[in-house]
């Protein structure tokens, strides 16, 4: 379910989705509503998630969207979300982007914090930098496939991973793990989520 905590009704929304229509997560995207996620009064939201169980998936990084304040959305402020709800399942979407050094230190630190890399791919040589950073931190099993759909699909987003090492050919430029690679692509989220 996607919630505006910054609406009226959101509590109601929050219970109406998960006990009435049984949704197994929540998504956030504080740069389009414009709060943080650390904020106290979302802190209802997320002792409810880390008490049922739901996954928790924000937006963060960069958008298109001038009247959106990009300081709303850097993954720095899931640090703090992570030490009061350790228990607590987050997927920071994007890897953060442009923000993937933020987001590599607080999915290294947390255990329950995850990043996806949807709506990447178009910036391969960006991409790869992005997950040198996460092969150099070692932190390739706290990432998850995601494509963005629809604004892109499933195979151009596997194809676009696959492809990353081929525009180093020539250059003394180190590879990315293939192996990696294809277990970030065929990585069962669902088990890491908690989600059965």
């Amino acid at each position: 379910m996607s919630l505006d905590p910054t609406q009226e009704g959101w509590r109601d929304e929050l219970e109406e989705g998960h006990q009435s229509l049984k949704m197994k997560g929540i998504k956030l995207l504080p740069i389009y509503a414009g709060f943080y996620p650390q904020a106290p009064e979302l802190d209802e939201l997320w002792a409810y998630a880390s008490r049922h169980g739901l996954p928790v998936l924000l937006h963060t990084g960069t958008t298109y969207v001038d009247q959106a304040p990009l300081d709303c959305t850097l993954p720095r402020h899931l640090d703090q979300v992570a030490i009061k709800y350790p228990d607590c399942h987050i997927i920071l979407a994007h890897l953060g982007h442009p923000y993937e050094g933020e987001t590599v230190a607080v999915i290294r630190k947390h255990p329950n914090v995850y990043a996806d890399v949807s709506a990447l791919y178009y910036r391969p040589f960006q991409l790869y930098h992005s997950l040198m950073l996460v092969q150099e931190y070692g932190v390739w099993d706290k990432l998850l496939f995601g494509t963005d759909y629809p604004v892109t699909s499933v195979d151009d987003t596997i194809r676009g991973l696959r492809e990353l090492n081929e525009m180093l050919d020539g250059t003394a430029l180190p590879r990315l793990n293939a192996d990696e690679i294809e277990s970030l692509i065929h990585r069962d989220a669902g088990s890491l989520l908690g989600l059965q």
